[in-house]
């Protein structure tokens, strides 16, 4: 199960980010992973609890949202949203396209609640940072 080395990855990721923003404890950690990524959201949601352990995030909730995936056509330019097995462009019907969309897991967002505050509820946003 590679999603569990998958996690440790993650953990480091928002890790690194607690401790950036002096952080104590994460609430809740925002995933979006593509269909195309290789990484199942179920056993992605099971082996977080594992990897999370002794950690900051050890009672973050995941949550995980899926992306589409879009594939852009090089002989008609058009980008579209697509079934996972069909990549090819609904528009002219070429089959040579690439994949936009779809195919990476991005850390999205975190919740944090840093050393100085009472109340949980403060919000980092990690930009755009495949995991």
């Amino acid at each position: 199960m590679h999603e569990l080395s998958i996690c440790l990855a993650l953990i480091s990721q928002v890790n690194r980010i607690a401790r950036e923003q002096n952080a104590h404890r994460v609430d809740r950690i925002v995933v979006k992973i593509g269909p195309l990524s290789g990484v199942e959201p179920d056993l992605l949601r099971s082996a977080f609890p594992l990897a999370a352990t002794g950690t900051v995030a050890e009672k973050a909730r995941l949550v995980i949202e899926t992306t589409p995936v879009v594939v852009h056509c090089t002989r008609c330019s058009e980008d579209s949203e697509v079934p996972p097995n069909r990549l090819i462009c609904p528009r002219c019907g070429d089959f040579r396209t690439h994949v936009t969309v779809g195919e990476d897991m991005v850390l999205q967002t975190l919740e944090l609640c840093a050393a100085s505050e009472p109340n949980p509820g403060a919000v980092a946003k990690s930009g755009q940072g495949n995991v």
